[in-house]
């Protein structure tokens, strides 16, 4: 018997899916014969990443979103699939940033982090339900669950992340929905975090590197391969798990 993940036809939405992983998961998903619609804040980037995942005939959409504007966002979301038919995956990259810990990094993160998801699953909840293969992965990240470097609010809204895509597959797997989530450790892609402080501040990342047993990072297109089995349907009987892809940074004992 041939595997498969069984991804022809299927219809994607990726928040967040310009760069980094998640332009590195619609690679991969229309590379298995599914149609994607991507979005992103920046326009420019959003554009040049659906002309390059539309050649050699690949099926991409995407249009430039901030998932702070609820109203906007929510739009986008159903235009989807309207234009699309249904959604049979949405997955969520959309992320706050590291570093702050004032009051504003609070609520940008609780808006991007927490907010991006809630108001992303309320507006593709309907479509997905009509799919024989419905599936939401989210993007946390392994600072939620093991120290790293500071209290921040990066690291305790990924963690809400995790307890919310739990209880989530429990509510909405009734529904015929699976969801689960992708924590990946420090990942290195060209502009992405890891590159800037590799840049700026190399002990930093060369620290950080050091802390994995493969003495490197892991590539967005590592991280994409999980986030791609946990939304197809080879992954059927999955769902309400955390995935931590960080190439053994973590060292805690996973039960």
């Amino acid at each position: 018997m041939k595997f498969s993940l069984g991804l022809e036809g299927k219809k994607a939405v990726i928040v967040g899916g310009a760069r980094g992983i998640g332009r590195a998961t619609a690679e991969l998903l229309v590379g298995e014969g599914a149609e994607v619609a991507i979005c992103a804040r920046d326009a420019a980037t959003v554009d040049e990443a659906v002309a390059a995942l539309s050649a050699n005939g690949g099926m991409a959409s995407g249009a430039a979103v901030d998932v702070t504007d609820k109203a906007g966002y929510e739009a986008w979301i159903q235009s989807c699939g309207e234009a699309m038919g249904t959604i049979d995956i949405l997955i969520i990259m959309a992320s706050g940033v590291g570093g702050a810990v004032d009051e504003n990094s609070w609520r940008a993160n609780f808006e991007t982090t927490i907010m991006g998801a809630s108001r992303g699953v309320d507006a593709a909840v309907s479509y997905l339900a009509k799919s024989d293969a419905g599936s939401i992965v989210l993007m946390s990240s392994t600072a939620a669950v093991e120290n790293f470097f500071a209290p921040q609010p990066y690291n305790a809204l990924k963690a809400a992340l995790i307890t919310y895509s739990s209880q989530l597959a429990q509510t909405v797997g009734e529904q015929g929905i699976r969801v689960n989530c992708v924590s990946p450790g420090p990942t290195y892609f060209d502009g992405g975090n890891w590159d800037m402080v590799n840049q700026g501040a190399p002990e930093v990342f060369q620290q950080v590197e050091s802390g994995f047993p493969g003495g490197k990072l892991g590539s967005a297109e590592e991280v994409a391969n999980a986030v791609v089995f946990l939304a197809s349907p080879a992954a059927s009987f999955v769902t309400g798990t955390n995935l931590v892809v960080d190439g053994g940074f973590t060292k805690r004992v996973q039960f």
